[in-house]
């Protein structure tokens, strides 16, 4: 199974690159993982919140293929301990999942038709953090999920 991460925006503090970093390596001993970084929309000011979200969600579905399993980060998802979450992870990897696609949105959030292609919505809790550090917090927790599916010591109960 292949994991694709795609993220509205680049990261941009280096510390947050380079936990990122960190935890991308760790993976690759476990899964192949893609991140894909879709650029910020120049001008906003001009959009509303809904144009931009629509804007922002047709370059979102460009990178998405008809068979992935599509899994959004939004606040209003389920909410998974880590040891649900390498459950939710390893079923997937033991059924006919070929791609599972995380994605983090811009500022706004998704658009409608972003919704509709999602197969899951996910929260990494229900605290806001900044999208720079949802995705330090993301890898950090595939990561442990993949040492829980291993059953490796990185995780304690």
């Amino acid at each position: 199974m292949k994991i694709t991460f795609i993220t509205v925006g680049k990261t941009e503090e280096a510390y947050l690159k380079e936990g990122i970093e960190k935890y991308v390596n760790r993976l690759k001993h476990y899964t192949r993982l893609m991140i894909i970084e879709i650029d910020e929309l120049k001008n906003t000011k001009a959009l509303t919140q809904d144009q931009q979200k629509a804007k922002e969600g047709e370059l979102i579905l460009k990178k998405i293929l008809p068979l992935d399993h599509v899994i959004l980060l939004d606040e209003n998802g389920m909410e998974l301990s880590s040891t649900q979450f390498a459950a939710y992870i390893d079923k997937k990897a033991l059924g006919s999942i070929v791609n599972l696609v995380f994605v983090v949105g811009g500022p706004y959030g998704f658009s409608t038709p972003v919704y509709e292609r999602a197969n899951d919505k996910l929260s990494l809790s229900a605290m806001t953090f900044s999208h720079q550090m949802v995705r330090l917090f993301f890898v950090e927790q595939l990561y442990r999920a993949f040492t829980i599916i291993k059953g490796e010591p990185y995780h304690h109960e």
